[in-house]
Formats: structure tokens, C-alpha cells, sequence
């Protein structure tokens, strides 16, 4: 660490995370493209996580599906595709070119590749074969609009062929050309996730081609995505920055001295924020509550996660794979957990009591039933499921 850097202390970090985030009372937002700018990203992989993400940032909820659904399906001001780490995000619009540039170009040629591969070990046609059967694949998608993969198997059939996947292996099993070839164009750019079949919370969705973009260069794009998510939410460690953005650390090296970022002290060591922003929040947050929702963009967002989420909250607020569950949140960090039950009953527990007195309980129980409200009919049930949402759910 560089002598006479400045060190950002654990509460200054929960101070801009209530700011920025939109978690604070005072900083809520007034639609889902404002709370996906602020964020860069929201979590994708979990339709019904979008919705809960969004609504526990606006001002008013109420509208929070109906607002969602125009952002992503009418206005296309948001756009579910394969973004970092090979994972679905939701990004605003202006952003798929920088994602796709940064990120998305290096990830497409490794599945495609890999599909190519597999597709000869079992026997399958060729490259040439694949390419043909993609055309005529995004000449249907073209024509319909939005379409299911099932569709637009009625339009090319060879999208239903099979072909054995990693044969003699444990975890051996039998792929469809469309269930592939669909993922590849996906993070190729090429194809987004459209409109789903049934509510908000379906993970069964419909293909839809992908917004035109300019090519931008690799590098400059990594900058301008990185100088993005630091403003959001910087400091952030090299750590943190090459887990979340997916890179090899020399790239996010590279981006970090483009961007002239200036490197900070925190707990965790070395960290970085955008040049100018180094300064306190203007104003301190009042004491604030939230329940996020799983793989919640916030509760997600950086590798090193001691300064916000407790060690020992981990066995039951995570899955086996790393996916946080629905979370308890408490003036910038996570107190407890969260579930819905069949009935529509919002239900939680506090897991870590340190400074969570009546206050916070007020607080909270008040987020659990204006979460309530907006939900109405609605059931969720988290696509990755953690030891505590399901033991509060049954």
C-alpha cells in the first residue's frame, strides 16, 4: 500500500453501499431502470429475482411488476443476457455493447468451441452443418419475433437432433442441438431471453434477437464497465474485481490504470475507487432495513464479503454453489434471512443480534410487509434454495 493512501473505514463502505444501492429511505429510485443504472447489473439466472431486486429499491412499489415487464419487454430499456462470469443479468440497454465487447466476446468463443467438440466426440455433423442450422435458426427467430426453442424447432427441425454429452463420465448425459446452439448465440450477443411463458416469477422463457450494437474495442470497453462498477460500488479489491468481472487479472489491471483509479486502504488491504471518489457520503444514511431478494446483485457483488455478511452466516444463508438466499439487511449489513410461505406470509429471522435492537425489528418487520402488499398473489420460490429460506418456508 502506497504511503498516505486513504483508508475507508467498514462504515463508510455500508454508508455508500445504503446510497448507491438505492437501499437508504432517502435514496430510493422511481423506476427499475434507475435501480439497474445505479447498479450496473441485476441478477438474471433467477427471473423473480429481477422483480424483488427492483422492488425493494423504488419508492413505491406498487408497480413493480407491471413497470418491470414494460422495461424489459416493451421499452427494452432492459436487456436480460449472458453477461460476467457467464451468468444472466439484466443491464440497461445502453450497456450491451460494453458487456458484450468486455466480457461476452472471449466467453463465445470458448462455448462455441466447446460445443463443436462435443458435438464430434459424439458424432454429430459438423461445424458447417451447425452453422447452417443457425441461420435458418435466427431467420425463424426473425420472423416470429419472440419464440420458444420448441417453436422454432417447428420451423427448423434440425434444432431437436441429440447428441450424447461426455459419455462414460458420472455425469454423462443426452443434449439437444437447440438447448446449445440457443446458449452459444446468447452469449455470442446474437439472441436475449425475451418475454417468459406464464407470470413474472416463470423460468420458462422465449428467444428474442438481440438489439443491434456497435463493436467497441475489448480494452476500451473493459475501462469504461470497470470505472461503471466502481462508481457503483467502489472500494472494491483486486479480488473482488477479477471475481466479479469474470477477467484474468492482467485485464482488470490494465482497465484499473486507464481509468486512473485510485488505489485506497481498507481492512481487507489494498482497494481501489474511481479517481475523484474518494471522499465521505455527503450525508449519512438514517437507519435503514431491506430484504433482498437471492443472488441479489448487492449481496452478491464482491468476492471479499466480511465487511457486510458475518463468516458464520454463511452455512445457512448460501447453497453448496456460492448463491446466496433471501436476505436480512440491518444499516449495511446482513442480520438474517428471509422466506415466503404458501399462505403469502413474508417470514424471517435475525441470525446475528450485535446492535440489531427494537428498532431494527420495527424496521424490518416494516420492509416484510411492504413486501407483502406488492407480492400479493404471487408465490416465490428461490431457483437456488439455501438451508434457512427453506427451513422458514415450510
Amino acid at each position: 500500500m502506497g504511503a498516505g493512501s486513504r483508508y475507508i473505514t467498514v462504515a463508510e463502505r455500508r454508508a455508500r453501499l445504503a446510497v448507491r444501492h438505492r437501499l437508504g429511505s432517502g435514496a430510493r429510485a422511481v423506476s427499475p431502470e434507475e435501480v439497474a443504472d445505479s447498479l450496473v447489473a441485476l441478477h438474471g439466472t433467477d427471473p423473480a429475482t429481477v422483480y424483488l431486486g427492483v422492488g425493494a429499491r423504488l419508492l413505491d412499489p406498487a408497480g413493480t411488476v407491471r413497470e418491470t415487464e414494460r422495461a424489459l419487454y416493451e421499452d427494452r430499456t432492459l436487456v436480460r443476457m449472458h453477461g460476467m462470469r457467464h451468468t444472466v443479468f439484466a443491464f440497461p440497454a445502453e450497456l450491451t455493447a460494453v458487456v458484450h465487447a468486455s466480457t461476452g466476446i472471449a466467453v463465445a468463443a470458448r462455448a462455441r468451441a466447446a460445443l463443436i467438440k462435443d458435438m464430434a466426440k459424439a458424432g454429430a455433423p459438423d461445424a458447417a452443418w451447425l452453422k447452417e442450422v443457425e441461420e435458418s435458426a435466427l431467420a425463424a427467430l426473425a420472423r416470429r419475433g419472440q419464440a420458444t426453442a420448441a417453436e422454432l424447432a417447428e420451423d427448423e427441425p434440425r434444432l431437436r437432433e441429440q447428441f450424447a454429452y461426455a459419455a462414460g463420465k458420472s455425469y454423462e448425459g443426452v443434449h439437444t442441438v437447440s438447448s446449445r446452439l440457443l446458449r452459444v448465440l446468447g452469449v455470442e450477443g446474437r439472441v436475449v431471453r425475451g418475454r417468459p411463458l406464464g407470470s413474472w416469477t416463470s423460468t420458462q422463457f422465449r428467444w428474442a434477437l438481440a438489439p443491434e450494437h456497435p463493436e467497441l474495442d475489448v480494452a476500451g470497453a473493459q475501462t469504461d464497465l470497470l470505472r461503471r462498477w466502481l462508481a457503483a460500488c467502489g472500494p472494491a479489491t483486486e479480488a473482488d474485481l477479477k471475481w466479479w468481472t469474470g477477467w484474468r487479472v492482467t485485464d482488470v489491471r490494465r482497465a484499473l490504470a486507464a481509468m486512473g483509479a485510485r488505489q485506497v486502504s481498507l481492512d481487507e488491504g489494498p482497494g481501489y475507487v474511481v479517481a475523484d471518489d474518494v471522499d465521505p457520503v455527503a450525508e449519512p444514511p438514517e437507519p435503514w432495513a431491506a430484504l433482498l431478494p437471492g443472488l441479489d446483485p448487492t449481496a452478491m457483488g464482491w468476492q471479499q464479503r466480511d465487511w457486510y455478511l458475518a463468516p458464520e452466516l454463511r452455512p445457512p444463508l448460501f447453497d453448496g454453489s456460492g448463491n446466496v438466499g433471501p436476505t436480512v439487511w440491518w444499516n449495511g449489513r446482513v442480520v438474517g434471512g428471509w422466506a415466503q410461505r404458501r399462505d403469502g406470509e413474508i417470514v424471517w429471522r435475525i441470525l446475528d443480534t450485535e446492535g440489531v435492537g427494537r428498532e431494527a425489528e420495527t424496521a424490518i418487520a416494516e420492509q416484510a410487509k411492504r413486501l407483502y402488499a406488492w407480492l400479493g398473489t404471487a408465490r416465490v420460490t428461490p431457483r437456488f434454495r439455501t438451508p434457512l429460506e427453506k427451513e422458514l418456508a415450510a
